[in-house]
């Protein structure tokens, strides 16, 4: 009897090891966070870019400091960036102030909206003052109709895109509507921005290619 007590004692014991040494429902696991294509989107797009790499290589083109700086972080559906540029030799005065909207289009596209500040002098360098836009609402923004860039991820983890068709109007330099084609790879952005009149000839934008701006941070 003691023999059969004995046994079942080592036997109960084995098992409890066992357990102990396996995966159990409590067992801590190392969490894998996801970051979604949109996140992933908006963390190439956010910082500071130069074209003056190109500039020195292509005097036609001139060097552009470009700034793209995440607001309204708390928004959960969509992503928000200040964007600003200026020559580089008058980084104080932007000829363009903007207001990008990324949203997931969930057919693997992504739609960057374009909006226009309402007195943008206000949100020159903004970033180092993010609290200007506490003071504005996405309401108070001014949408760019027809000017959205939709993009899509490539086989090389870039993602292309452009306007579509003639629907960006513009009226600069004689202008009937504006076209964009920009592509984001790591580090870098491509983007060439051209205006075109009546009868589908470019009267502005660069000829070439697209101004080719390097991540700067």
């Amino acid at each position: 009897m003691r023999k059969a007590i004995k046994l079942l004692f080592a036997s109960t014991l084995l098992v409890l090891c066992a357990c102990k040494d396996g995966k159990t429902a409590d067992t801590p696991q190392t969490e894998t966070i996801e970051v979604s294509e949109l996140e992933n989107l908006y963390a190439m797009m956010s910082g500071e870019f130069s074209s003056k790499e190109q500039s020195e290589r292509d005097t036609t083109f001139f060097n552009i400091n470009l700034v793209m700086h995440p607001i309204w972080e708390n928004d959960s559906e969509t992503k928000w960036l200040y964007v600003e540029q200026a020559v580089t030799e008058y980084i104080d005065r932007p000829y363009r102030q903007r207001v990008y909207k990324l949203s997931d289009q969930g057919d693997g596209t992504f739609e960057s909206k374009v909006y226009e500040l309402p007195g943008p002098e206000r949100f020159v360098h903004a970033w180092d003052d993010p609290s200007l836009f506490e003071k504005i609402t996405p309401d108070s923004l001014v949408v760019r109709d027809g000017c959205a860039v939709y993009l899509s991820k490539d086989e090389n983890g870039c993602y292309t895109g452009s306007t579509r068709d003639k629907e960006c109007l513009s009226s600069l330099r004689g202008a009937t509507y504006a076209t964009s084609i920009v592509t984001l790879c790591e580090g870098q952005i491509t983007s060439w921005d051209q205006g075109w009149n009546a009868e589908d000839v470019q009267v502005w934008g660069a000829e070439k290619e697209g101004y080719v701006f390097k991540k700067k941070s």
